[in-house]
Protein backbone atom coordinates (compact mmCIF):
# COMPACT_ATOMS: atom_id res chain seq x y z
CA UNK A 1 0.00 0.00 0.00
CA UNK A 2 2.89 2.40 0.81
CA UNK A 3 4.24 1.89 -2.50
CA UNK A 4 1.00 3.26 -3.99
CA UNK A 5 0.85 6.46 -2.04
CA UNK A 6 4.41 7.49 -2.81
CA UNK A 7 3.74 8.54 -6.53
CA UNK A 8 0.67 9.85 -5.66
CA UNK A 9 2.33 12.68 -2.70
CA UNK A 10 5.00 12.60 -5.20
CA UNK A 11 2.83 13.92 -7.94
CA UNK A 12 1.42 16.04 -5.15
CA UNK A 13 3.93 18.20 -4.40
CA UNK A 14 4.87 18.03 -8.16
CA UNK A 15 2.18 20.16 -9.32
CA UNK A 16 2.37 22.34 -5.77
CA UNK A 17 6.12 23.26 -6.33
CA UNK A 18 5.37 23.96 -10.19
CA UNK A 19 2.54 26.29 -9.43
CA UNK A 20 4.55 27.86 -6.25
CA UNK A 21 7.38 28.64 -8.45
CA UNK A 22 5.81 29.31 -11.34
CA UNK A 23 3.38 31.61 -9.66
CA UNK A 24 6.87 33.42 -8.26
CA UNK A 25 8.25 34.02 -11.51
CA UNK A 26 5.18 35.64 -12.58
CA UNK A 27 5.01 37.96 -9.69
CA UNK A 28 8.12 39.12 -10.73
CA UNK A 29 7.55 39.63 -14.59
CA UNK A 30 4.19 41.52 -13.80
CA UNK A 31 6.35 43.53 -11.33
CA UNK A 32 8.85 44.25 -14.32
CA UNK A 33 6.13 45.12 -16.42
CA UNK A 34 4.52 47.14 -14.21
CA UNK A 35 8.20 49.45 -13.61
CA UNK A 36 8.56 49.64 -17.43
CA UNK A 37 4.99 50.61 -18.12
CA UNK A 38 6.05 53.61 -15.75
CA UNK A 39 9.19 53.99 -16.65
CA UNK A 40 8.01 54.45 -20.54
CA UNK A 41 5.27 56.94 -19.28
CA UNK A 42 7.92 58.99 -17.63
CA UNK A 43 10.06 59.30 -20.52
CA UNK A 44 7.45 59.90 -22.77
CA UNK A 45 6.25 63.08 -20.55
CA UNK A 46 9.83 64.21 -20.55
CA UNK A 47 10.60 63.44 -24.42
CA UNK A 48 7.23 65.34 -25.11
CA UNK A 49 7.52 68.63 -23.04
CA UNK A 50 11.34 68.94 -24.79
CA UNK A 51 9.87 68.67 -28.37
CA UNK A 52 6.98 71.23 -27.30
CA UNK A 53 9.55 73.69 -25.93
CA UNK A 54 12.08 73.11 -29.23
CA UNK A 55 8.49 74.01 -31.03
CA UNK A 56 7.59 76.69 -29.00
CA UNK A 57 11.93 78.25 -29.08
CA UNK A 58 11.43 77.27 -33.42
CA UNK A 59 7.68 79.24 -33.10
CA UNK A 60 9.55 82.85 -31.55
CA UNK A 61 12.94 82.27 -33.46
CA UNK A 62 10.00 82.41 -36.35
CA UNK A 63 8.68 85.98 -35.42
CA UNK A 64 12.47 87.26 -35.01
CA UNK A 65 12.88 86.44 -38.30
CA UNK A 66 9.65 87.06 -39.94
CA UNK A 67 9.74 90.72 -38.28
CA UNK A 68 13.80 90.89 -39.38
CA UNK A 69 12.11 90.20 -43.09
CA UNK A 70 9.71 93.15 -42.78
CA UNK A 71 12.51 95.65 -41.91
CA UNK A 72 15.00 94.55 -44.21
CA UNK A 73 14.48 93.44 -48.24
CA UNK A 74 15.99 90.15 -48.25
CA UNK A 75 16.52 87.83 -51.38
CA UNK A 76 13.46 85.54 -52.41
CA UNK A 77 15.67 82.50 -52.83
CA UNK A 78 17.13 82.94 -48.78
CA UNK A 79 13.45 83.73 -47.80
CA UNK A 80 12.17 80.59 -49.41
CA UNK A 81 15.03 78.90 -48.02
CA UNK A 82 13.95 80.20 -44.23
CA UNK A 83 10.51 78.81 -45.23
CA UNK A 84 11.59 75.71 -46.22
CA UNK A 85 13.00 75.37 -42.98
CA UNK A 86 10.37 76.83 -40.99
CA UNK A 87 8.07 73.82 -42.41
CA UNK A 88 10.66 71.14 -42.46
CA UNK A 89 11.37 71.57 -38.60
CA UNK A 90 7.69 72.01 -37.47
CA UNK A 91 6.95 68.73 -39.33
CA UNK A 92 10.05 66.91 -37.01
CA UNK A 93 8.80 67.94 -34.28
CA UNK A 94 4.93 67.04 -35.11
CA UNK A 95 6.28 63.62 -36.26
CA UNK A 96 8.59 63.23 -33.40
CA UNK A 97 4.91 63.87 -31.00
CA UNK A 98 3.30 61.57 -32.86
CA UNK A 99 6.02 59.03 -32.53
CA UNK A 100 5.52 59.55 -28.77
CA UNK A 101 1.75 58.65 -28.96
CA UNK A 102 2.88 54.77 -29.33
CA UNK A 103 2.81 54.81 -26.06
CA UNK A 104 -0.27 54.20 -25.86
CA UNK A 105 -0.06 51.04 -28.23
CA UNK A 106 3.29 50.39 -25.94
CA UNK A 107 0.72 50.22 -23.17
CA UNK A 108 -1.65 47.90 -24.34
CA UNK A 109 0.93 45.44 -24.84
CA UNK A 110 1.96 45.54 -22.02
CA UNK A 111 -1.55 45.81 -20.10
CA UNK A 112 -2.46 42.28 -22.61
CA UNK A 113 1.14 40.44 -21.22
CA UNK A 114 -0.56 41.61 -17.75
CA UNK A 115 -3.68 40.02 -18.37
CA UNK A 116 -1.61 36.80 -19.62
CA UNK A 117 0.20 36.77 -16.59
CA UNK A 118 -2.73 36.60 -14.36
CA UNK A 119 -4.18 34.31 -16.04
CA UNK A 120 -1.27 32.07 -16.10
CA UNK A 121 -1.56 32.78 -12.30
CA UNK A 122 -4.79 31.43 -12.18
CA UNK A 123 -4.02 27.75 -13.97
CA UNK A 124 -1.29 27.52 -12.23
CA UNK A 125 -3.34 27.88 -8.89
CA UNK A 126 -5.92 25.66 -10.73
CA UNK A 127 -3.35 23.16 -11.30
CA UNK A 128 -2.32 23.83 -6.99
CA UNK A 129 -6.04 23.43 -6.58
CA UNK A 130 -6.25 19.93 -8.27
CA UNK A 131 -2.48 18.66 -7.03
CA UNK A 132 -4.06 18.94 -3.26
CA UNK A 133 -7.72 16.85 -4.81
CA UNK A 134 -5.37 13.72 -5.15
CA UNK A 135 -6.48 10.83 -3.01
CA UNK A 136 -3.82 7.79 -2.44
CA UNK A 137 -6.42 5.75 -2.37
CA UNK A 138 -7.95 6.19 -5.83
CA UNK A 139 -7.55 3.27 -8.32
CA UNK A 140 -4.75 4.20 -11.06
CA UNK A 141 -7.72 4.36 -13.24
CA UNK A 142 -9.35 7.37 -11.40
CA UNK A 143 -6.35 9.08 -10.63
CA UNK A 144 -5.41 8.86 -14.24
CA UNK A 145 -9.43 10.29 -15.21
CA UNK A 146 -8.22 13.13 -12.84
CA UNK A 147 -5.22 13.85 -14.49
CA UNK A 148 -6.96 14.07 -17.66
CA UNK A 149 -10.07 16.50 -16.05
CA UNK A 150 -6.88 18.68 -14.67
CA UNK A 151 -5.07 18.73 -18.76
CA UNK A 152 -8.79 19.43 -20.01
CA UNK A 153 -9.81 22.55 -17.31
CA UNK A 154 -5.83 24.00 -17.73
CA UNK A 155 -6.31 23.58 -22.13
CA UNK A 156 -9.93 25.42 -21.68
CA UNK A 157 -8.41 28.17 -19.64
CA UNK A 158 -5.13 28.60 -21.23
CA UNK A 159 -7.85 28.84 -24.87
CA UNK A 160 -10.40 31.19 -23.47
CA UNK A 161 -7.16 33.51 -21.99
CA UNK A 162 -5.68 33.61 -25.54
CA UNK A 163 -8.43 34.18 -27.53
CA UNK A 164 -9.69 37.57 -25.70
CA UNK A 165 -5.65 38.65 -25.91
CA UNK A 166 -5.16 38.20 -29.76
CA UNK A 167 -5.97 41.24 -31.09
CA UNK A 168 -4.28 44.13 -32.51
CA UNK A 169 -3.17 47.24 -30.90
CA UNK A 170 -4.35 50.86 -32.15
CA UNK A 171 -3.93 54.46 -31.53
CA UNK A 172 -6.88 56.39 -32.97
CA UNK A 173 -7.07 60.63 -33.34
CA UNK A 174 -3.68 60.98 -33.76
CA UNK A 175 -2.87 64.36 -36.05
CA UNK A 176 -1.40 61.93 -38.74
CA UNK A 177 -4.09 59.53 -38.42
CA UNK A 178 -4.92 56.08 -37.06
CA UNK A 179 -2.29 53.43 -37.06
CA UNK A 180 -2.83 49.63 -36.32
CA UNK A 181 0.27 47.42 -35.58
CA UNK A 182 -0.10 43.89 -35.27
Amino acid sequence: MEMKTLPITELRSLLAAVSDHGKQHLVEVEADLLQTTFLLSEAIEKLGASFMAVHEAVTEQQQVINALMEQHKFDPIETKKLEDFKQKIGNEVNAAVTGLQFQDLTSQLITRTIKRVNGLKDLLHELETHGNEIDPSHEHAAIAKFLEEISHSLHAGSHALSGGLRRSVDQHDMVTGDIELF
